[in-house]
């Protein structure tokens, strides 16, 4: 485990994680629960570093049953989600609180948002430097490479570190 950066308090048996213990990620994700023949086993929760958690029962190490709670403390709900769909923009905060009065508008569920350095893209956990292809938290650790997929939602879809009026070509636009 010392090798890969992770490691584990809790029992164990024979040398194997066995009994209830804390397993922690070399990306600082830590698991809390029952093991099983060094494995998740029974009940346990996964940490997120960003607050989030998944609760579940695993079987073998792998989860039968769970849910995720946001940081925000939003569940996610598999069936009939209206969470800032095309009907509902709101983030959550503004569900719980009520929206912010005019001029004040939030541009994320946290107000104010995280700062985003110039060229990169806000995509929920941190930031994405779309020439580098990596996506760092909010204090500058790395958290992983976009793989083409995630590029391409982040450039679609995610909060943009600069403004930029939408639909318009600069180098084909007409001042007046």
């Amino acid at each position: 485990m010392e090798f890969i950066g992770s490691s584990y308090k809790g029992d164990t048996t024979n040398g194997r994680m066995d009994g209830k213990g804390e397993y922690t990620f070399p990306t600082e994700t830590k698991y809390e629960g029952e093991m099983k023949e060094g494995m998740f086993h029974g009940k346990g929760v996964l940490h997120f570093p960003n607050g989030s958690k998944y609760e579940a029962t695993w079987e073998n190490g792998i989860a039968k049953q769970g849910s995720f709670t946001f940081a925000d403390g939003l569940q996610y709900q598999e069936k009939d989600w209206d969470y800032c769909d095309g009907y509902d923009r709101r983030f959550y905060s503004e569900r719980c609180n009520g929206l912010r009065p005019a001029g004040e508008s939030q541009l994320s569920d946290l107000h104010p948002p995280h700062f985003i350095p110039d060229g990169c893209y806000d995509c929920g956990d941190g930031s994405y430097d779309p020439k580098a292809r990596v996506v760092t938290s909010y204090s500058g650790r790395f958290l992983r490479n976009a793989d083409d997929s995630e590029h391409e939602w982040i450039l679609r879809t995610c909060r943009k570190a600069w403004d930029e009026a939408a639909g318009v070509d600069p180098e084909n636009s007409v001042a007046f």
